[in-house]
Order: C-alpha cells, then structure tokens, then sequence
C-alpha cells in the first residue's frame, strides 16, 4: 500500500467524511506515492523512535504529536537550527514518511486515547457524566496510594508526582489526558470546576498548571476534603492511545506490519 491509501483508509474507516476541515493532521515529511514497507505508531516521532523505526526497515510513522516542536509544526523560525538541520536530514536521508494523527483522534467515534488509556489500565468501570465533556469514570473503590501504584505498574512508571493523602478512598475519578489538566481553551478553571460538578474523589491528568489544580487540590487536601491528584506527564497518559492504534490498524493494512514504538518519557529523575 501507498501512504496516501494508508492515510486514506485510516481516515475513512475511524471517521468517515466526518472531517475535520482545517486540521494539523497532514504529512510533515516524505512522498505521499511511496510503497510502504512497514508503519510505526507512536506518541512522537523522537530522533530515537526515527533511528528504532529506521533499524526495523520500516518507512512510515503515524506520530500523535509534532515532529518538529510546534502544534503546527512550524519550521519557518527553524530554517538555521542545527537542531531542526540534523532531524530533517534524519528523516529525509532515510526516504520516511511521517503523518501526524492528532486533531481527529480525541473527538470522534470512540476517542481512541481514552480507548487505549483505558484498555491498559486494565479497570473495570462505568462512564458517568456527559461524554462531550473530559471523561470521568467511577471503578473500583481503593486507596490512593493502591490507584498510584496501580498507575505506576499499568503505565511503566518508576516515579509518579501525587497530591494527596494515600489513605483517602478513591472510586470517582476524572481522566484529563494531555494538556487538558492545564483547563481547555484557556479555561484554566476547568478541571477544578469538574472536580466539584461530578464529586471525584481523584483527577488523573497528563500536564497540569502548579498554581492552578495542583493548588486547589493541595488545598483541599489539607483542609480535609477528600481530594487527590496524580500527574502522569502528557506522554504516558497518551501513548497507549497510539498503541491501540496499531491494534486496530493491523485488520485493514493486510500485508503492511503495524507496530507501535514507545516514545518514553522525555525526562530523568536524579
């Protein structure tokens, strides 16, 4: 298969003509006409997953987030990086194609971050509130510190930031993947707004704001109000969406291998 008629098939079979018009999910590099040999799902197309996808022979990545450092992936202000220079050189050196698979993920059909996220945390639960809105979830009643741990074994996790008593009970919990934990749209009272309307005892999220969520739950917990937060980072609360991805791919690219690469957490603890 051609990448165009990958894109195509991925598009038409998750969202049909359901499309989003003005989109950042194009191709950021590489011919749309080339025969593919192999696609690599990830959370970001890192100088590292380029080098293991190159390594496999495989010739097209599906990235979830920017290639080149901006939403948009804007290389204008790049032009003289040496930085931008050496990924460019990379990837073009090595014919890949790279799309990005972003805008239309979280919004239409199943969500497939939430569906991935989800599937490997391994919970039984029960979706609760208005699906338009961040998911909120109620499972399994346990400790925070058993959800933290839980947390850390699911998602390959050696070291998790938490606010909060471990001892609290926890069975109503918000999920704010990404970004969302930072409020939508400049909304920073968002997600202490959804703490509040739906009465979660804990609010797992990717990226968060110090001095908003983090406070107000900081606050809460030391005021004796049964509220929790853990902050997984943006990628490990994302990345299991692009691993179920490859799953659901590997049906309808007959012949192409599908796999996912894990882009890792960006930092390290000392």
């Amino acid at each position: 298969m051609k990448a165009r008629e990958i894109i195509e098939t991925a598009l038409t079979n998750y969202c049909g003509d359901n499309r989003l018009q003005k989109t950042n999910d194009q191709i950021i590099s590489g011919d749309a006409e080339v025969e593919v040999t192999g696609v690599v799902t990830t959370f970001m197309a890192t100088a590292e997953v380029i080098r293991k996808a190159i390594d496999m022979g495989i010739n097209m990545i599906i990235t979830h987030e920017p290639t080149y450092f901006t939403g948009e992936d804007l290389t204008d202000w790049l032009r003289d990086d040496p930085v931008y220079l050496a990924k460019k050189k990379l990837i073009e050196d090595s014919h890949l194609v790279i799309w990005r698979f972003h805008d239309h993920m979280p919004w239409l059909k199943e969500g497939m971050i939430y569906e991935g996220l989800l599937k490997k945390s391994g919970w039984e639960y029960r979706l609760i509130g208005d699906q338009e809105r961040p998911l909120c979830y109620e499972i399994k009643e346990m400790t925070f510190g058993d959800l933290v741990e839980l947390i850390k074994e699911k998602w390959s996790m050696n070291v998790i930031r938490t606010i909060g008593n471990p001892d609290v009970r926890c069975r109503r919990i918000g999920i704010l993947v990404g970004a969302y934990g930072m409020g939508i749209m400049g909304q920073h009272q968002m997600p202490m707004e959804l703490m509040k309307e739906m009465d979660l005892d804990a609010v797992i999220c990717g990226e968060v704001l110090e001095w908003t969520l983090c406070a107000y739950v900081n606050d809460a917990s030391n005021l004796g109000f049964n509220k929790a937060l853990i902050v997984a980072g943006h990628e490990r609360s994302e990345e299991w969406g692009m691993e179920y991805l490859a799953g659901w791919l590997r049906p309808m690219l007959k012949g192409v291998p599908v796999t996912c690469i894990d882009a890792k957490e960006p930092f390290q603890y000392r």
